[in-house]
């Protein structure tokens, strides 16, 4: 189990594999990554036996940037016919485990993989039961089977507590409605991620306030005023009769990057098409002067060294709180909702 696979946004198998690569400098395990261009993965093969293991224990997977799913383990060749039989003599050596999923990849192969899945996983629960490998225990890491095809998965581990929400890192969200654009996706999703569940009612509750930086049409406002929030929202361009009709929408036909609250609120959101350095500085205004407790934020990549790009303003928003002398956590992810972009969100603690 020397090898770290990925899940990951097609096109950005570089992205991981520099991330990753980092993280295994940091943590001093040797290896090397590989990812082949839009087969939305990759792998990081370690030198040493528990290098995998120690990748996992040295890093939060929330705290990961590209990877929508780890977990280490190996590949499996598997026959035509008996398949159960070539995964229980494989998984002998492996922990057992509290819980399955069976994971394809974000690609059209992937897709057509998944109604072999579906019918694969019942027998396969069952026999894995039947064997003491599968047992109804959360405390115990997940087994997690990525097919690349029915004759080929990697069987890999994770700790439930320490890998994605969902399986492949794909949340099963549903658009709206009501909601003026998809993009009203990006920040549900956002909710989903970056705020404990058990947190919603204290953290997003209807005696808030909020503004939305580049609102128009509507579809992150949306989200503001379905958890009751008055909200200001700044654009030029129109917002959605729908939302104003709530009552709890004031819309300013002002610039998004000059605007400022006369008092301060409790949610700043934007998802301004923008050069990445001019959003970021906009989160280093608001949540350094205070003009937000939180704000979600998305950053709109550059066409090449995305990876670079996004720590180097990582490391300026925490230089700039830490000269402040404020704490501010600050967390970023590539949703499955984003495309050529990371969400990043920021919190004052000091507060």
């Amino acid at each position: 189990m020397n090898s770290l696979f990925l899940h990951c946004r097609p096109g950005f198998e570089g992205e991981v594999c520099a991330e990753i690569s980092d993280l295994a400098a940091r943590l001093d395990v040797p290896g090397y990554a590989k990812g082949k261009a839009n087969s939305a993965c990759a792998e990081f093969i370690c030198q040493d036996a528990d290098g995998a293991e120690r990748l996992m224990r040295g890093q939060r997977f929330s705290r990961l940037i590209f990877p929508r799913q780890w977990a280490r383990g190996s590949f499996l060749a598997l026959p035509e016919t008996d398949r159960i039989s070539v995964l229980l003599a494989h998984l002998a050596d492996y922990p057992v485990c509290g819980s399955l999923w069976l994971e394809v990849l974000d690609t059209n192969e992937g897709k057509e993989l998944s109604n072999f899945c579906k019918k694969f996983e019942a027998p396969l629960r069952k026999a894995l039961e039947k064997a003491g490998r599968l047992v109804d225990d959360p405390s115990r890491p997940r087994l997690l089977l990525t097919f690349r095809s029915g004759r080929e998965v990697f069987a890999g581990v994770a700790e439930a507590d320490n890998s994605a929400l969902w399986p492949m890192g794909i949340p099963r969200l549903k658009f709206p409605r009501e909601a003026p654009s998809r993009s009203t996706l990006k920040l549900e999703e956002a909710w989903h991620t970056f705020i404990p569940r058990e947190q919603w009612e204290t953290r997003l509750s209807e005696d808030m306030t909020g503004v939305d930086l580049g609102a128009s049409p509507g579809g992150w406002t949306y989200q503001l005023v379905r958890r009751g929030m008055l909200v200001t929202a700044i654009d030029n361009g129109p917002m959605a009769e729908s939302l104003m009709d709530t009552g709890l929408v004031q819309h300013l036909m002002v610039d998004g990057f000059t605007f400022k609250p006369k008092q301060p609120v409790d949610w700043m959101v934007c998802d301004i098409v923008e050069k990445p350095a001019r959003n970021a500085a906009l989160l280093e205004t608001w949540i350094g002067e205070g003009l937000c407790r939180e704000a979600v934020v998305n950053l709109k990549l550059p066409m090449k060294q995305r990876y670079a790009e996004v720590q180097r303003l990582l490391q300026r928003l925490e230089d700039s709180f830490r000269e402040r002398r404020i704490k501010v956590s600050i967390a970023c992810k590539q949703l499955y909702h984003d495309r050529e972009e990371v969400t990043c969100h920021l919190r004052r603690l000091d507060r």
